[in-house]
Protein backbone atom coordinates (compact mmCIF):
# COMPACT_ATOMS: atom_id res chain seq x y z
CA UNK A 1 0.00 0.00 0.00
CA UNK A 2 1.28 3.35 -0.47
CA UNK A 3 2.46 5.51 2.03
CA UNK A 4 3.76 9.26 2.29
CA UNK A 5 5.09 11.07 5.33
CA UNK A 6 4.94 14.64 5.95
CA UNK A 7 7.64 16.35 8.36
CA UNK A 8 7.10 19.25 10.24
CA UNK A 9 9.77 21.73 12.28
CA UNK A 10 9.11 20.18 15.11
CA UNK A 11 6.34 17.91 17.41
CA UNK A 12 4.26 20.98 18.28
CA UNK A 13 4.08 22.38 15.21
CA UNK A 14 2.65 18.68 14.15
CA UNK A 15 0.07 18.27 16.74
CA UNK A 16 -1.41 22.20 16.24
CA UNK A 17 -3.06 20.48 12.64
CA UNK A 18 -4.79 17.69 14.11
CA UNK A 19 -5.69 20.47 17.36
CA UNK A 20 -3.26 18.16 19.55
CA UNK A 21 -5.81 15.19 20.34
CA UNK A 22 -5.44 11.99 18.69
CA UNK A 23 -8.71 11.22 18.51
CA UNK A 24 -9.27 13.82 15.99
CA UNK A 25 -7.28 11.57 13.64
CA UNK A 26 -8.98 8.92 14.24
CA UNK A 27 -11.73 10.86 12.64
CA UNK A 28 -9.58 11.51 10.06
CA UNK A 29 -8.89 8.20 9.55
CA UNK A 30 -12.48 6.81 9.24
CA UNK A 31 -13.95 9.66 7.03
CA UNK A 32 -10.90 9.59 4.36
CA UNK A 33 -10.36 5.75 4.90
CA UNK A 34 -6.23 6.08 5.50
CA UNK A 35 -4.18 4.87 7.88
CA UNK A 36 -2.57 7.85 10.01
CA UNK A 37 0.90 7.19 12.21
CA UNK A 38 2.34 10.44 13.88
CA UNK A 39 5.19 10.28 16.32
CA UNK A 40 7.59 13.21 17.41
CA UNK A 41 7.53 15.73 14.02
CA UNK A 42 6.37 13.24 11.31
CA UNK A 43 2.94 12.07 10.20
CA UNK A 44 2.66 8.94 7.53
CA UNK A 45 -0.60 8.27 5.82
CA UNK A 46 -1.04 4.76 4.63
CA UNK A 47 -3.45 4.61 1.79
CA UNK A 48 -4.37 3.65 -1.63
CA UNK A 49 -3.09 6.96 -4.16
CA UNK A 50 -7.16 8.65 -4.09
CA UNK A 51 -7.50 8.89 -0.61
CA UNK A 52 -3.56 9.13 -0.02
CA UNK A 53 -3.80 12.48 -2.19
CA UNK A 54 -6.65 13.48 -0.18
CA UNK A 55 -5.32 13.29 3.33
CA UNK A 56 -1.90 15.08 2.24
CA UNK A 57 -3.89 17.65 0.98
CA UNK A 58 -5.88 18.18 4.23
CA UNK A 59 -2.60 18.67 6.02
CA UNK A 60 -1.05 20.65 3.82
CA UNK A 61 -4.60 23.12 3.66
CA UNK A 62 -4.23 22.26 7.82
CA UNK A 63 -0.78 23.89 7.96
CA UNK A 64 -0.95 26.64 5.43
CA UNK A 65 -4.30 27.91 7.69
CA UNK A 66 -1.52 27.45 10.97
CA UNK A 67 1.06 29.56 8.91
CA UNK A 68 -1.70 32.52 8.25
CA UNK A 69 -2.50 32.63 12.07
CA UNK A 70 -5.33 30.63 12.52
CA UNK A 71 -5.61 28.15 15.68
CA UNK A 72 -6.82 24.89 14.63
CA UNK A 73 -9.62 23.50 17.10
CA UNK A 74 -11.45 19.90 17.43
CA UNK A 75 -14.75 21.41 15.48
CA UNK A 76 -12.38 22.90 12.43
CA UNK A 77 -10.29 19.92 12.64
CA UNK A 78 -13.41 17.89 11.88
CA UNK A 79 -15.01 20.13 9.49
CA UNK A 80 -12.32 20.53 7.37
CA UNK A 81 -11.24 16.26 7.49
CA UNK A 82 -14.84 15.95 5.99
CA UNK A 83 -14.99 18.81 3.86
CA UNK A 84 -11.70 16.72 1.85
CA UNK A 85 -13.34 13.47 2.24
CA UNK A 86 -16.01 15.02 0.42
CA UNK A 87 -13.73 15.82 -2.38
CA UNK A 88 -14.81 19.35 -1.90
CA UNK A 89 -11.44 20.50 -0.65
CA UNK A 90 -10.94 22.74 -3.22
CA UNK A 91 -13.57 25.13 -1.91
CA UNK A 92 -11.80 25.89 1.45
CA UNK A 93 -8.27 26.04 -0.42
CA UNK A 94 -9.80 29.30 -2.22
CA UNK A 95 -10.82 30.93 1.18
CA UNK A 96 -7.14 30.58 2.37
CA UNK A 97 -6.42 32.27 -1.15
CA UNK A 98 -8.05 35.11 -0.26
CA UNK A 99 -7.17 36.37 3.66
CA UNK A 100 -9.70 38.20 5.46
CA UNK A 101 -8.81 40.75 7.25
CA UNK A 102 -10.95 43.59 8.84
CA UNK A 103 -9.47 47.32 9.21
CA UNK A 104 -11.63 49.63 11.41
CA UNK A 105 -9.87 53.24 12.46
CA UNK A 106 -8.09 51.93 15.86
CA UNK A 107 -7.53 47.88 14.79
CA UNK A 108 -6.98 45.52 12.15
CA UNK A 109 -9.55 42.59 13.01
CA UNK A 110 -8.05 39.21 11.83
CA UNK A 111 -10.09 35.80 12.45
CA UNK A 112 -7.95 33.74 14.94
CA UNK A 113 -9.79 29.99 14.68
CA UNK A 114 -11.48 28.77 11.09
CA UNK A 115 -14.67 28.89 12.56
CA UNK A 116 -14.33 32.74 13.06
CA UNK A 117 -13.07 32.90 9.57
CA UNK A 118 -16.13 31.06 7.79
CA UNK A 119 -18.10 33.19 10.03
CA UNK A 120 -17.07 36.58 8.70
CA UNK A 121 -17.19 35.21 5.53
CA UNK A 122 -20.79 34.64 5.46
CA UNK A 123 -21.53 37.97 6.47
CA UNK A 124 -20.32 39.27 3.36
CA UNK A 125 -21.59 36.84 1.08
CA UNK A 126 -25.40 36.57 2.97
CA UNK A 127 -27.97 39.82 3.71
CA UNK A 128 -28.75 37.88 6.70
CA UNK A 129 -26.84 35.64 9.22
CA UNK A 130 -26.71 33.93 12.40
CA UNK A 131 -24.35 33.34 14.84
CA UNK A 132 -24.73 31.09 17.16
CA UNK A 133 -22.98 29.71 20.30
CA UNK A 134 -21.40 30.42 23.96
CA UNK A 135 -19.44 33.56 24.94
CA UNK A 136 -16.58 34.09 23.90
CA UNK A 137 -16.60 32.67 20.51
CA UNK A 138 -16.52 36.22 19.06
CA UNK A 139 -19.50 35.89 17.24
CA UNK A 140 -20.79 39.50 18.61
CA UNK A 141 -17.58 41.24 18.34
CA UNK A 142 -16.89 40.01 14.31
CA UNK A 143 -20.45 40.80 13.28
CA UNK A 144 -19.56 44.51 14.99
CA UNK A 145 -16.17 44.69 13.30
CA UNK A 146 -18.15 43.71 9.93
CA UNK A 147 -20.70 46.14 10.28
CA UNK A 148 -18.10 49.08 11.01
CA UNK A 149 -16.02 47.93 8.12
CA UNK A 150 -19.27 48.19 6.14
CA UNK A 151 -19.92 51.62 7.35
CA UNK A 152 -16.19 52.93 6.93
CA UNK A 153 -16.16 51.89 3.11
CA UNK A 154 -19.59 53.07 2.38
CA UNK A 155 -21.61 50.06 1.65
CA UNK A 156 -24.02 51.13 4.07
CA UNK A 157 -25.47 54.24 5.10
CA UNK A 158 -25.67 53.61 8.64
CA UNK A 159 -25.57 50.66 11.88
CA UNK A 160 -28.40 49.94 13.95
CA UNK A 161 -27.05 47.93 17.00
CA UNK A 162 -30.28 46.17 19.33
CA UNK A 163 -30.45 43.55 22.14
CA UNK A 164 -33.74 42.89 24.03
CA UNK A 165 -33.58 44.26 27.24
CA UNK A 166 -35.29 41.32 28.72
CA UNK A 167 -34.09 42.37 32.50
CA UNK A 168 -36.59 45.44 32.08
CA UNK A 169 -39.40 43.48 30.86
CA UNK A 170 -38.95 46.46 27.71
CA UNK A 171 -40.66 48.81 30.40
CA UNK A 172 -37.89 51.32 30.12
CA UNK A 173 -40.25 54.21 31.09
CA UNK A 174 -40.04 53.53 34.81
CA UNK A 175 -36.40 53.78 34.84
CA UNK A 176 -34.69 57.36 35.54
CA UNK A 177 -32.47 58.98 33.12
CA UNK A 178 -33.02 59.90 29.31
CA UNK A 179 -33.24 56.25 26.35
CA UNK A 180 -29.36 56.09 26.68
CA UNK A 181 -29.25 56.18 30.58
CA UNK A 182 -31.73 53.96 30.36
CA UNK A 183 -30.86 51.40 27.99
CA UNK A 184 -27.09 51.48 28.89
CA UNK A 185 -26.44 48.64 31.12
CA UNK A 186 -27.99 46.64 28.63
CA UNK A 187 -26.43 47.78 25.65
CA UNK A 188 -22.85 48.48 27.08
CA UNK A 189 -21.44 45.47 25.18
CA UNK A 190 -21.95 46.88 22.41
CA UNK A 191 -20.55 50.26 22.99
CA UNK A 192 -17.29 48.51 24.31
CA UNK A 193 -16.97 47.14 20.96
CA UNK A 194 -17.25 50.22 19.01
CA UNK A 195 -15.61 52.12 21.43
CA UNK A 196 -12.66 49.03 20.69
CA UNK A 197 -13.04 49.99 16.84
CA UNK A 198 -13.41 53.91 16.60
CA UNK A 199 -11.91 56.71 18.40
CA UNK A 200 -14.52 57.83 21.09
CA UNK A 201 -14.59 60.72 19.55
CA UNK A 202 -15.90 59.46 15.86
CA UNK A 203 -18.67 57.44 18.56
CA UNK A 204 -20.06 59.93 20.02
CA UNK A 205 -20.13 62.18 16.36
CA UNK A 206 -21.50 59.28 14.84
CA UNK A 207 -24.43 58.15 17.35
CA UNK A 208 -25.29 62.18 17.74
CA UNK A 209 -25.79 62.65 13.79
CA UNK A 210 -27.71 58.77 14.23
CA UNK A 211 -25.27 56.94 11.61
CA UNK A 212 -24.64 54.99 14.63
CA UNK A 213 -28.29 53.97 16.59
CA UNK A 214 -27.76 51.79 19.53
CA UNK A 215 -31.48 51.14 20.60
CA UNK A 216 -33.23 48.35 22.46
CA UNK A 217 -35.49 45.79 20.18
CA UNK A 218 -38.79 46.82 21.32
CA UNK A 219 -37.87 50.25 19.44
CA UNK A 220 -37.57 48.62 15.78
CA UNK A 221 -40.98 48.31 15.51
CA UNK A 222 -42.90 49.45 12.37
CA UNK A 223 -39.49 50.49 11.19
CA UNK A 224 -37.64 49.64 7.70
CA UNK A 225 -34.28 49.70 7.63
CA UNK A 226 -32.77 50.20 4.20
CA UNK A 227 -28.96 50.97 3.60
CA UNK A 228 -28.35 50.12 6.99
CA UNK A 229 -26.43 46.73 8.54
CA UNK A 230 -28.61 45.74 11.53
CA UNK A 231 -27.06 43.54 14.61
CA UNK A 232 -29.62 41.81 16.66
CA UNK A 233 -27.27 40.83 19.85
CA UNK A 234 -28.28 38.39 22.41
CA UNK A 235 -31.30 37.21 20.41
CA UNK A 236 -31.97 33.96 22.65
CA UNK A 237 -33.99 36.25 24.48
CA UNK A 238 -36.41 37.34 21.37
CA UNK A 239 -40.02 35.61 21.98
CA UNK A 240 -40.86 34.28 18.39
CA UNK A 241 -43.25 37.34 17.61
CA UNK A 242 -39.91 40.00 18.39
CA UNK A 243 -37.82 38.04 16.14
CA UNK A 244 -40.22 37.58 12.97
CA UNK A 245 -41.18 41.99 13.40
CA UNK A 246 -37.11 42.36 13.40
CA UNK A 247 -36.08 40.27 10.50
CA UNK A 248 -39.09 41.79 8.29
CA UNK A 249 -37.19 45.61 9.33
CA UNK A 250 -34.92 44.35 6.68
CA UNK A 251 -34.90 46.90 4.25
CA UNK A 252 -33.30 47.73 0.65
CA UNK A 253 -29.61 47.00 0.43
CA UNK A 254 -29.26 46.57 4.12
CA UNK A 255 -27.96 43.20 6.03
CA UNK A 256 -28.90 41.87 9.01
CA UNK A 257 -26.43 39.80 12.01
CA UNK A 258 -28.41 38.16 14.48
CA UNK A 259 -26.01 36.58 17.66
CA UNK A 260 -26.82 34.51 20.47
CA UNK A 261 -26.10 31.70 22.56
CA UNK A 262 -29.43 29.39 23.11
CA UNK A 263 -27.84 27.97 26.24
CA UNK A 264 -28.13 31.39 28.01
CA UNK A 265 -32.10 32.16 27.75
CA UNK A 266 -33.41 34.70 30.56
CA UNK A 267 -37.04 34.21 28.83
CA UNK A 268 -39.91 33.34 31.55
CA UNK A 269 -40.30 29.50 30.98
CA UNK A 270 -43.72 30.49 29.46
CA UNK A 271 -41.90 32.06 26.97
CA UNK A 272 -40.33 29.99 23.39
CA UNK A 273 -37.15 31.74 22.60
CA UNK A 274 -37.37 33.36 18.87
CA UNK A 275 -33.90 31.79 18.23
CA UNK A 276 -34.43 28.37 19.24
CA UNK A 277 -37.78 28.49 16.50
CA UNK A 278 -36.54 30.14 13.85
CA UNK A 279 -33.77 27.78 12.49
CA UNK A 280 -36.33 25.15 12.05
CA UNK A 281 -38.41 28.08 10.10
CA UNK A 282 -35.38 29.45 7.78
CA UNK A 283 -33.04 26.96 7.11
CA UNK A 284 -33.65 26.71 3.85
CA UNK A 285 -33.96 30.37 2.23
CA UNK A 286 -31.30 31.59 0.41
CA UNK A 287 -29.68 34.21 1.16
CA UNK A 288 -29.69 33.72 5.07
CA UNK A 289 -26.93 31.20 6.60
CA UNK A 290 -26.65 30.14 10.12
CA UNK A 291 -23.25 29.54 11.73
CA UNK A 292 -22.95 27.14 14.52
CA UNK A 293 -19.95 27.91 17.11
CA UNK A 294 -19.25 25.26 20.37
CA UNK A 295 -17.60 25.96 23.56
CA UNK A 296 -13.80 24.31 22.03
CA UNK A 297 -14.50 27.59 19.62
CA UNK A 298 -13.71 29.88 22.32
CA UNK A 299 -11.42 32.27 22.00
CA UNK A 300 -10.95 33.34 25.89
CA UNK A 301 -8.71 32.35 27.95
CA UNK A 302 -8.68 28.92 27.76
CA UNK A 303 -10.18 27.84 31.28
CA UNK A 304 -13.52 29.38 29.47
CA UNK A 305 -13.88 26.77 27.16
CA UNK A 306 -13.34 23.79 29.95
CA UNK A 307 -15.76 25.86 31.82
CA UNK A 308 -18.45 25.85 28.94
CA UNK A 309 -17.29 22.15 28.28
CA UNK A 310 -18.24 21.08 32.26
CA UNK A 311 -20.89 22.87 32.49
CA UNK A 312 -22.68 21.57 29.11
CA UNK A 313 -21.14 17.61 30.34
CA UNK A 314 -23.47 18.41 33.72
CA UNK A 315 -26.57 19.34 32.18
CA UNK A 316 -26.05 16.61 28.93
CA UNK A 317 -24.88 13.52 30.65
CA UNK A 318 -23.87 10.92 28.30
CA UNK A 319 -21.49 7.51 28.00
CA UNK A 320 -17.82 8.26 29.04
CA UNK A 321 -16.06 8.77 26.05
CA UNK A 322 -13.42 5.69 24.63
CA UNK A 323 -9.98 7.37 24.22
CA UNK A 324 -8.43 6.33 20.92
CA UNK A 325 -4.60 6.76 20.13
CA UNK A 326 -3.38 6.93 16.47
CA UNK A 327 0.24 6.00 17.46
CA UNK A 328 1.36 2.44 16.86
Amino acid sequence: MPSKTLHYPSPRHAAALYAGREENLVHAERALGVRLVTRDDWLKIDADPEPLARAEALFSFLDQARAQGMAIRTPDFHRIADTFARGEGGQLQSMLDEPLVIATNRKTIVPKTLAQKLYLQSMLKHPVVFGIGPAGTGKTYLAMAAAVNALLQNQVERVVLTRPAVEAGEALGFLPGDLREKILPYLRPLYDALHDMLDTEDVARLTDKGVIEIAPLAYMRGRTLSRAFIILDEAQNTTPEQMMMFLTRLGEESRMVVTGDITQIDLPRSKQSGLLEVRHILADIPGIDFHTMSGADVVRHPLVARIIEAYDTYRNPIAPRNGSSAKP
